[in-house]
């Protein structure tokens, strides 16, 4: 089983006869499918079905001489429903099958975000006519959770607010400077970070980390696109597994002004999600890259 078929309400989806009749009704009653042929000229297929709002399992695999689906492997997805980032995004496939990973480096984030890549058939398509790479591509990001806490928010007034988007337009502008090598830009951000690093030291001894700290998105285990977040809730509701019936919270969250939607199973969260709170957890990173045309 996919660890991560929880998140999106089949806890209790344990032994692979359970599992072989969800693939089969994925496949046979799909909401969407896609096909391509790749480099190698075989008929690669996707079938996705919706188990309840914006999830669902998606299963892959290709076509043989007699035109007869072999099954390769599945994952659960969650369809994000906003824009995360307009950065240049690159791919990379995975060494033991047929999918894809994909990086962005976003100056919001610090860090390289590597996620797994929902729709690889465009992809291929693009790859296989030679048309990459393609301008103007945005990415919307998703995540699935198995663990996670709400938090209470830190309080802001309207004031500080405004000077916290102030200061985070300024250090974005001398990220990306630093990055074409401007020494101004990378003196000045060495000296914020130390300034930084001082006054949190002198805080920490009296007071709660995460009454100093708002958001993070840092890397998590070993896996290249699992991630530990801290992020403030936008949107929360409700949705049922229409199978297992159990209920999944979605939220869409934002964090280091990164937006992006969240599931996660009622019985894994800990404390009620609201807009306005704060989620802390564990996620599995994915991505859709919008390509500006159809491929």
């Amino acid at each position: 089983m996919h660890k991560y078929m929880r998140a999106i309400g089949f806890s209790e989806y344990t032994d692979r006869k359970k599992l072989k009749s969800l693939l089969t009704s994925a496949i046979v009653d799909s909401t969407k499918r896609a096909y391509t042929t790749n480099k190698d000229d075989i008929l690669l297929g996707e079938f996705c079905k919706d188990f309840a709002e914006q999830m669902g399992v998606a299963v892959c695999g290709e076509f043989d001489d007699e035109d007869k689906f072999i099954y390769d492997y599945y994952y659960p997805y969650l369809r994000g429903t906003t824009v995360s980032s307009q950065e240049d995004v690159s791919v990379e496939r995975h060494a033991s099958k047929e999918s894809y990973a994909g990086v962005c480096d976003d100056i919001k984030v610090g860090v390289s975000m590597i996620f797994y890549l929902q729709n690889m058939i465009p992809y291929i398509k693009a790859q296989v006519q030679k048309r990459l790479p393609i301008r103007g591509t945005t990415l919307t990001l998703s995540a699935l959770s198995l663990s996670g806490t709400i938090m209470m928010p830190i309080k802001k007034n309207e004031r500080q607010k405004q000077k916290i988007q102030r200061d985070s337009k300024v250090r974005n502008k001398l990220i990306a400077a630093a990055r074409k090598g401007d020494e101004d830009a990378l003196e000045t951000l060495t000296l914020e970070d130390m300034d930084i690093y001082t006054s949190i030291s002198k805080k920490i001894h009296k007071e709660d980390i995460f009454s100093l700290v708002d958001t993070y998105f840092m890397p998590y285990g070993v896996e290249c696109d699992q991630y530990s977040v801290l992020g403030e809730i936008m949107t929360c509701k409700k949705v049922q597994n229409q199978i297992t019936g159990e209920e999944i919270y979605l939220m869409t969250i934002s964090c280091n002004e990164l937006t992006f939607d969240v599931c996660i199973n009622i019985i894994d969260i800990f404390g009620e999600p609201k807009a306005g709170r704060r989620f802390k957890g564990i996620v599995w990173l994915q991505g859709y890259i919008n390509f500006p045309e159809d491929i």
